[in-house]
């Protein structure tokens, strides 16, 4: 037992407010700013890219992970690493955000 309760349980306390632990299936601010590795995967939707465009497409989502619906992060020494499964809503909120 600790002062708030049982160890280990799935919760925080910050200045006695409980808060709980981070999703790691949806996009978080708080852990982006832990991410230290990338990974992307491409939807069976999504074939027949070219190396560029899927290059392209890793990179501008990994810059807006906030446009992704399927994300998720995976704890790592250092920090965390963010991974992306590509779908072709994404590329299309991808490519809205470019034209505006």
């Amino acid at each position: 037992m600790t002062a708030f309760g049982i160890r280990g349980s799935l919760a925080s306390f910050n200045n006695g407010i409980r808060e709980a632990m981070a999703d790691y299936n949806k996009f978080d601010r708080r852990m982006e700013s832990l991410v230290v590795e990338t990974r992307t995967q491409f939807a069976p939707e999504i074939i027949g890219l070219s190396k560029d465009d899927a290059a392209w497409i890793s990179k501008a989502i990994h810059a807006q992970p906030q446009l992704a619906a399927q994300i998720s992060y995976e704890r790592a020494h250092t920090g965390f690493i963010r991974e992306i499964v590509v779908s072709a809503a994404d590329i299309a909120r991808l490519y809205e955000t470019q034209t505006h």
